[in-house]
């Protein structure tokens, strides 16, 4: 399948959802494939409500990207959730301001406090939530389809750049003039918190830089794990 076919499919997909599943969001985490369902979202003009969570500890170049998302596409602004205020004043003040290094328990409750509890606010009374994952970017995600039921949040999940390869992605983003993350320039393919982020060497995986402390298989937030 071409990337323009590809493009094509996606569009019909978002046209479905905005039209079957409203009221629909799109996690918009401002990671380089989110950018593209992003711009796809405002050319199409697609009913689909786009949000954004700030977990107090993103990259200033994230910041960035999210000025500049606004004012590029300004029919289709991007909702910002914080994480729970009490929550996270206790989890620092008990366990310190960096404790996601000392064990996977305690990144995986940070994760919770800061990413979670804000998505599920986010998601609170939708009917369908679109993500920009893609079965390439992890071990993780290799079994994951372009719509899905999750169980955990009660609604239905869309991942419409689920078979796009990276090269398609940032194809889309050059031949569109998509804005992106400046980090994306220094080695960063894949961005969340600044201190559990960094850049990788020629060669390793793409989400190498996400977690490097920890293995492959324990490398995802929680946002898009299913529960068994």
């Amino acid at each position: 399948m071409s990337l323009q076919e590809k493009i094509e499919r996606a569009n019909v997909l978002l046209a479905k959802i905005a039209a079957e599943y409203s009221p629909a969001v799109f996690a918009n985490s401002l990671g380089a494939e989110d950018m593209v369902i992003t711009d796809l979202i405002a050319k199409g003009g697609h009913a689909i409500e786009i949000f954004s969570l700030d977990t107090g500890r993103l990259p200033a170049e994230t910041y960035t990207l999210l000025q500049k998302t606004g004012e590029t596409y300004p029919a289709a602004p991007v909702k910002i959730y914080f994480p729970n205020t009490a929550a996270t004043e206790q989890f620092v003040n008990q366990h310190g301001i960096n404790a996601f290094y000392n064990s996977i328990e305690m990144r995986k409750e940070c994760c919770r406090i800061r990413k979670i509890e804000p998505l599920q606010r986010a998601l609170a009374g939708k009917k369908a939530w679109v993500t920009g994952l893609r079965r390439q970017q992890a071990t993780t995600r290799t079994d994951l389809a372009e719509q899905e039921y999750d169980r955990d949040n009660g609604l239905e999940k869309f991942n419409p750049l689920i078979d796009w390869t990276e090269k398609e992605v940032w194809e889309y983003i050059r031949g569109n003039n998509v804005p992106y993350n400046e980090l994306h320039d220094k080695h960063y393919p894949s961005i969340g918190c600044a201190p559990c982020t960094r850049a990788i060497s020629m060669g390793e995986d793409v989400r190498a830089g996400r977690w490097w402390w920890e293995n492959p298989e324990t490398k995802e937030c929680g946002l898009h794990v299913r529960k068994i």
